[in-house]
């Protein structure tokens, strides 16, 4: 890539000034450093978590991902936020279960529709959290399937879908209360688990933690655990099992 932008320079067909903003690696506006390059290196836009930031920040930084045309993902952004943004750019879609803003450039993404996620959630308490890490994977490219509401307490709800949780090529599982969930579904699987504690539960949950040391301790192989309420970081690295499975499949 650089030697084709030398190049363009060489021959006139592109300015410095042009050269300059190609070669950036990041975008500084004083209150954030948006790393344009990040999909170059890993594969997708920096992502923008919005708990904390204001409205007009926030906006700021869609402005610039929207400006190169990237896909937009905009995490943990309250209604209002997001409405906010909207009146700039109204064909964003706010899912407001998940607490996500997001728009998705087809002709750009890198979705193959190869092979789908399956996100399994214990309860209905626990949606918001497994909606993030869904419309996270579809807004990075992938194909998702939910199986909702198959807690430990009624098994036979859960092993009325396993077929669909075993055809996946990742799982991400979200649980709280106890959260046994991704034990049991790891000993009827064969693909990667990724298990989300959420904060759900009565005054011995400790808002998460000990569904978090339940899934740490889990006896079941082929469990990884993402922090508390994080269906987002579940989610990315499903993709990212999702994409490496069928990019081997092609090269063989």
């Amino acid at each position: 890539m650089i030697e084709k932008i030398l190049q363009q320079v060489q021959d006139g067909t592109l300015t410095a000034a042009e050269a300059k903003e190609k070669l950036a690696t990041y975008e500084n506006l004083g209150f954030v450093k948006i790393d344009h390059h990040r999909k170059k290196r890993v594969g997708f836009a920096e992502i923008v978590f919005g708990e904390g930031k204001t409205s007009a920040q926030i906006l700021a930084i869609v402005q610039s991902l929207r400006q190169r045309n990237e896909s937009v993902l905009v995490t943990r952004i309250s209604q209002e936020k997001a409405q906010f943004i909207r009146e700039q750019y109204p064909e964003m879609q706010y899912h407001e279960a998940a607490r996500i803003l997001a728009w998705k450039n087809e002709e750009t993404s890198v979705a193959d529709n190869k092979g789908y996620i399956a996100v399994v959630c214990a309860g209905t308490s626990d949606l918001p959290v497994a909606e993030e890490a869904a419309v996270t994977a579809e807004t990075l490219g992938c194909n998702v399937k939910r199986v909702y509401d198959v807690g430990v307490a009624g098994l036979h709800r859960l092993l009325d879908n396993i077929e669909t949780i075993q055809g996946a090529t990742a799982t991400v599982v979200v649980a709280g209360m106890e959260g046994a969930l991704p034990s049991v579904v790891g000993g009827l699987i064969g693909n990667p688990i990724f298990a989300v504690p959420t904060s759900v539960g009565y005054g011995a949950n400790f808002n998460g933690l000990s569904a978090l040391l339940t899934m740490l301790n889990s006896c079941a192989s082929g469990i990884s655990v993402v922090n508390i309420d994080n269906g987002f970081g579940a989610a990315y690295n499903a993709v990212l099992i999702n994409q490496l499975a069928y990019k081997g499949a092609e090269s063989n």
